[in-house]
């Protein structure tokens, strides 16, 4: 008898793990089993993983890179671990992770490193290289700073969470610059040169010059604000492309992510805005984008839409769809993604400009 009440109590638990894993991927109706901080929930130690309400995070474990300790900045070198020496750690978001051996780390990202970015010493540090890049490589990075809980494999993969078939077997890294050969030229550019301008996201710093289908078109009616597009109104096909998608990343959020404006950018000039890993990531929501019903349809359709891999935008990789059921085609809101900015190979640009997205 008590055997087969093992056996059920052991049933149920196996159905009610495959609800969870099916919860996660059956759209924003039926999500439920799983916490939307996902991976950042740190193994159970929650936010105190990453923010240390009291004493700089000492006890948080500092990182395991094997340059820590006493660092010289922009080089990584020094001596042997010592626990958290970041002598700013709590400073900015009472972040208690370890950033001592990114302050001054040079990162070559993109085009055999075209787009360079030295991380600045934290005393002089505009918050957003500091909150939107070195805070994510303090676990992401797998050169010096390999954060202390990290076991380097994608969460959805290791926990089921991945519609089949979608992605092979082989596991998907969470580590940045581990390829010894090419380091970060494999990384997605970030910082203050991956710049709108530099990206050839905008070209001019004139309101209505918006001309040209290679670049993101906008008009640049005032001062754009930290993390905000707000300033700005799409012009041209891009018009056609927020009606179908939106430009949640880059536009910014309720959550006060989206793109940066350096602090020497007094005058406003589009083409200075940088992108920082929290431009496309939002490191507090794994699964779900999710907007109050205040913002605006410029920035997405108000509501909550699915997401993976801690996206900051609609990316339902369990749609990849390519017609409607009404029989009209529609984009996969993956590749709309990154259209917000690759914005050259959307449909709009092409002249295609009924091709609504499959959220």
């Amino acid at each position: 008898m008590s055997r087969n009440i093992f056996l059920v109590v052991l049933c149920l638990a196996v159905f009610a793990s495959l609800a969870a894993a099916q919860n996660y991927t059956s759209g924003v109706s039926t999500i439920n089993g799983v916490d939307v901080l996902g991976a950042h929930n740190n193994y159970g130690r929650g936010c105190a993983g990453c923010h240390a309400p009291h004493n700089g995070g000492k006890g948080n474990g500092g990182n395991v890179g094997p340059n820590a300790g006493t660092i010289t900045p922009g080089t990584g070198s020094g001596g042997p671990y010592a626990p958290n020496t970041d002598p700013y750690a709590g400073v900015d978001a009472l972040f208690g992770q370890d950033l001592s051996t990114l302050y001054g780390y040079t990162l070559r990202m993109g085009d055999n490193g075209r787009y360079s970015e030295t991380l600045p010493l934290a005393s002089l540090a505009p918050d957003a290289e500091i909150s939107g890049i070195a805070m994510c490589l303090a676990c992401h990075d797998g050169n010096i700073a390999k954060g202390g809980m990290m076991k380097g494999v994608s969460y959805e993969q290791s926990m089921g969470l991945l519609p089949a078939n979608v992605y092979g077997s082989n596991p998907i890294p969470t580590l940045l610059g581990t390829n010894s050969l090419i380091g970060y030229n494999a990384t997605h550019p970030v910082g203050t040169n991956a710049t709108m301008g530099a990206l050839k996201l905008v070209s001019v710093n004139t309101p209505n010059a918006c001309t040209s289908k290679d670049l993101l078109c906008f008009a640049w009616n005032t001062f754009v604000t930290p993390n905000t597009l707000s300033g700005v109104t799409p012009q041209g096909y891009y018009v056609n492309f927020v009606t179908n998608y939106g430009y949640p990343a880059i536009a910014g959020s309720s959550h006060g992510l989206g793109v940066s404006v350096p602090p020497s950018d007094t005058a406003g000039d589009p083409t200075k805005i940088y992108i920082t890993c929290t431009t496309c990531h939002n490191q507090h929501n794994m699964y779900v984008y999710a907007e109050p019903g205040t913002e605006t349809t410029a920035k997405i359709y108000n509501g909550i839409y699915p997401t993976y891999f801690f996206i900051n935008s609609p990316y339902n990789i369990n749609q990849p769809l390519l017609q409607g059921a009404a029989g009209a085609y529609v984009a996969p809101s993956t590749t709309q993604f990154c259209r917000q900015c690759h914005s050259g190979e959307s449909n709009e640009a092409a002249g295609v400009n009924n091709v609504p997205t499959s959220f």
